[in-house]
């Protein structure tokens, strides 16, 4: 089966699945996950499963992606930070949503190999920097939307600092090391108030603090 037609399923799998809005169906469809995974794995590129990537991470499922991404309720006009580049699939999808994508990614080989994906696809809304992903980039704040794709055991309050106090909003996944007891929250910041919501489980691998000294 050829990578269309194994899009084409995809895309109507997710849309069974909870996936609904177009736009984020649309920018999928659009988004050529080969690009984006380990040559090993191409035949699996429109399979809906995580893949390994390269420094002991892994690109998403396409389901999970999906999910948050719609929950990240993005606009044309947002600027969003998305701490976790990995293999820059989720960015990409971003980047076809809103005005502009920040991307953080503290293994500087896997930001690299992003960066040379985004050059050769022609992304140019999206800026990308090594660095710790807990601290954010606060050089660029406030962002409309933070999306975090790792595990946090606690919401990092430097994050909740850098979103937009006018409707901004965040979606990343929290709990325990090894996937246990994981779950996507959403926050929703007006002012000073915060509102929180649980919206699903899942399992990412954890959100570390500080840089790789190589890597």
């Amino acid at each position: 089966m050829s990578h269309d037609n194994r899009k084409i399923r995809l895309i109507m799998d997710l849309r069974n699945q909870g996936v609904t809005d177009t736009r984020v169906l649309a920018a999928i469809e659009r988004t050529p996950r080969e690009e984006f995974v380990e040559e090993a794995f191409l035949d699996q590129a429109y399979a809906n499963q995580a893949l390994p990537i390269s420094c002991g991470q892994t690109i998403s499922q396409p389901l999970i992606v999906g999910l948050m991404t719609q929950a990240l309720d993005v606009g044309d006009r947002h600027k969003v930070l998305e701490v976790g580049t990995g293999s820059g699939y989720q960015a990409a999808v971003l980047a076809k949503l809103c005005r502009r994508v920040y991307t953080m990614e503290r293994h500087r080989d896997l930001l690299a190999q992003a960066e040379k994906r985004f050059a050769r696809l022609a992304i140019r809304n999206v800026t990308s920097m090594s660095g710790d992903g807990y601290k954010g980039w606060p050089a660029q704040a406030p962002f409309d939307r933070i999306l975090v794709t790792a595990a946090a055991t606690l919401v990092p309050p430097d994050l909740v600092a850098q979103l937009s106090d006018k409707g901004g909003v965040m979606v990343l996944p929290v709990g325990e090391a090894g996937g246990l007891n994981q779950e996507i929250i959403r926050i929703r910041k007006e002012g000073t108030q915060f509102q929180s919501e649980r919206l699903f489980p899942v399992r990412f691998v954890p959100l570390v603090q500080g840089v790789p000294e190589s890597g």
